[in-house]
């Protein structure tokens, strides 16, 4: 039986697959991740406890505050602002060179195996996991005292021609900024001290591009 030119046409069409369009490039990234912005930062252990010197003596208990409901005394962390996430890297930054005219494969492997924990501008008056417990609830993130970038790590990426690529294999720090601030017995509370925090809150790679 012989089909009408125009039915054939429309038979043929049914189902056809539609042609995919041409992938979109990736951006490429061409400065290194950022690195914490003070130069003299301190690694955070259990934090320093001791209650301030008598020159931040507690004063007169507020008015307010009924004798009988005295305050816990110790210090208290206050995060106020949350800003980006640096990056820290563990072990030798990697690069690999491109002079080809088409784009090739760049692996890296990490190549040590290092612990990354929380730096602070000043001396954090709270253990770690009581700032870290505060963070997260304050800005609804997940966070870590420390984390463990480990040796044999790898990663595969495209290498444009003519780029280099650079890695760094270490864990990304959330920047946080706060205070330190001791609560007395009687409910009075001793000066602000700023500290600005670098808080592990991933562990991964940082690639970026040159010419």
């Amino acid at each position: 039986m012989l089909i009408a030119p125009s039915l054939a046409i429309a038979v043929l069409g049914v189902g056809a697959p539609a042609f995919a369009a041409d992938p979109v490039p990736a951006p490429i990234e061409t400065t290194p991740p950022a690195q914490p912005e003070e130069s003299d930062l301190v690694d955070v252990g259990d934090g320093d406890t001791s209650a301030p010197p008598p020159a931040e003596g507690p004063g007169k208990p507020p008015a307010d505050v009924p004798p009988a409901q005295p305050c816990e005394p110790g210090w208290r962390w206050e995060s106020t602002a949350k800003y980006k996430d640096y990056h820290k890297g563990v072990g030798a930054e990697q690069a690999n060179h491109n002079g080809t005219s088409r784009t090739a494969r760049s692996e890296f492997v990490s190549e040590v195996t290092g612990e990354v924990g929380i730096s602070a501008s000043a001396k954090l008056k709270v253990s770690g996991s009581v700032a870290v417990a505060e963070m997260e609830v304050e800005y609804g993130v997940e966070l870590s005292v420390k984390l463990t970038a480990k040796i044999g790590n790898k990663i595969a990426v495209d290498t444009p021609a003519k780029y280099t690529t650079h890695a760094r294999y270490g864990v990304y720090r959330l920047k946080t900024a706060g205070y330190n601030q001791y609560v007395y017995a009687n409910c009075t509370k001793g000066a602000k001290q700023n500290v600005t925090l670098y808080t592990p809150r991933r562990i991964g790679w940082a690639i970026w591009e040159t010419k």
